[in-house]
C-alpha cells in the first residue's frame, strides 16, 4: 500500500513540474512586448489668426503664414481663423476669445489686430504681419527693432523714398499731390507724415485727405480729385477694401493714384513699388515655427522686412488715362 501511495506521489509531482512548464513559457513570450515602448504622438499646437479685413494683400500674408507653418509642421498644427470685417471692436473680441481658449499662438494681420492682441495677452506669443510700422501700432518709444514684449512678426513697408521716386518718375509736370488714407489707421498716418515732406522735396504741393470709415471713402475721394492733379494711397487697409469706390471716382475725374502696394493697386492705382505680402506672411510662419518647435524667445525677435521690391503697374488704368510706363515696370498680374 506504502508502495502504491509513492508511486501516486510521484506521478502527481511529474504532472505538477509539467504544469509549471506550461505556464512559464507564456511569459517568456510576452517579454518583447513589454520592453516596446508605445510610438510617442507628435505635439500639436493650436493658432488663433486674427485679421482685420478681406482684401487681397490681407489674404496673401495670411495664406503665406498658413502655408509655411504645414509644411513646418504638417498636420499637428491648427488654425482657428477669423475675420473681423474691417471692425477694431471685432478684433478684441476675437483675440480675447483666442487668450481665454489659450491658443498656442496668436497671428495678428493688420494693425488693428494686432493692437487688440497686445491688449488681450502678455504671455500668448503674438505674431504679426501686415504692419508698417510697430513703434506707432504699439506706442513704443526709443525703438531698437524689438518689442521686448511678446509680440513680434513682418512689416509691410515698403521705402517711402521710393514711393516717391515712383510718383515723380510719372507725373514729373504736376503741381500738385493729394495723400489719401483712413484717419483710424495709424500706420497710414505714419506713412502719410513720412512721405508728404519726400514730395515736397520734388516741389510738389501736398495736402492730406483723411475718411473715417468706408463711408466717406467715395465723397473724400471726390474732393480730392477735384483740387489736385495726382493721389498717393498708402498701405491702408479701409482704402484697400474700398478700391473700387475709389477707382469709380478717380477713374472718371481723370486723376492717376500711386498706391503703397499691389492689392491697391490693382483696384485703382497706375502704379506702386510693392513687396510680396504672400512673401511676408509665410516669414512670420517661419518665425512661428522657431517660437513653437525651438523656444525662441519672442520679446527678442527682431522684426523682418520684405527683401525686394518691384515696380509694378496697372495696365487697364494706365490704358485708360493714357499713361506709359518705363520699360523696368512689371504689369501686375504677369
Amino acid at each position: 500500500m506504502k508502495k502504491i501511495l509513492a508511486l501516486l506521489c510521484a506521478v502527481l509531482m511529474i504532472f505538477a513540474l509539467a504544469a509549471c512548464g506550461q505556464t512559464a513559457a507564456p511569459a517568456e513570450s510576452a517579454a518583447p512586448a513589454e520592453s516596446a515602448a508605445p510610438a510617442e504622438a507628435p505635439e500639436s499646437f493650436t493658432i488663433g489668426i486674427c485679421q482685420l479685413v478681406q482684401h487681397p494683400a490681407l489674404d496673401a500674408a495670411t495664406q503665406g503664414f498658413k502655408d509655411a507653418l504645414t509644411e513646418l509642421l504638417g498636420d499637428s498644427v491648427t488654425f482657428v481663423e477669423q475675420n473681423a470685417s474691417g471692425d477694431a471692436a471685432t478684433c478684441s473680441v476675437i483675440c480675447n476669445q483666442f487668450a481665454s481658449d489659450e491658443v498656442d499662438l496668436i497671428m495678428a494681420n493688420a494693425t488693428a489686430a494686432l493692437q487688440a492682441a497686445a491688449s488681450a495677452t502678455a504671455d500668448i506669443p503674438v505674431l504679426a504681419t501686415s504692419i508698417t510700422d510697430y513703434a506707432t501700432a504699439l506706442s513704443i518709444e526709443g525703438w531698437t527693432g524689438t518689442t521686448g514684449m511678446n509680440i513680434s512678426g513682418t512689416s509691410d513697408l515698403a521705402p517711402l523714398d521710393g514711393q516717391a521716386q515712383v510718383l515723380n518718375e510719372l507725373f514729373p509736370e504736376a503741381k500738385t499731390v493729394g495723400i489719401l488714407y483712413c484717419s483710424g489707421e495709424p500706420n497710414s498716418k505714419y506713412q502719410a507724415d513720412t512721405i508728404k515732406p519726400m514730395l515736397e522735396g520734388y516741389g510738389y504741393t501736398v495736402t492730406e485727405y483723411t475718411f473715417a470709415d468706408s463711408n466717406d471713402v467715395s465723397s473724400v475721394t471726390a474732393t480730392a480729385c477735384s483740387e489736385v492733379e495726382v493721389l498717393y494711397i498708402p498701405t491702408d487697409n479701409t482704402a484697400a477694401s474700398c478700391a473700387e469706390a475709389i477707382n469709380n471716382v478717380a477713374l472718371n475725374a481723370g486723376v492717376p493714384i500711386i498706391a503703397g502696394e499691389e492689392g491697391i493697386c490693382a483696384g485703382c492705382g497706375v502704379a506702386t513699388l510693392s513687396i510680396s505680402y504672400y512673401d511676408i506672411g509665410y516669414a512670420t510662419g517661419e518665425m512661428a515655427y522657431e517660437i513653437l518647435v525651438n523656444g525662441a524667445d519672442v520679446s527678442t525677435m527682431e522684426i523682418k522686412y520684405a527683401p525686394q521690391f518691384t515696380k509694378e503697374y496697372n495696365a487697364a488704368i494706365c490704358e485708360a488715362l493714357q499713361i506709359t510706363v518705363p520699360e523696368d515696370y512689371v504689369a501686375i498680374g504677369e
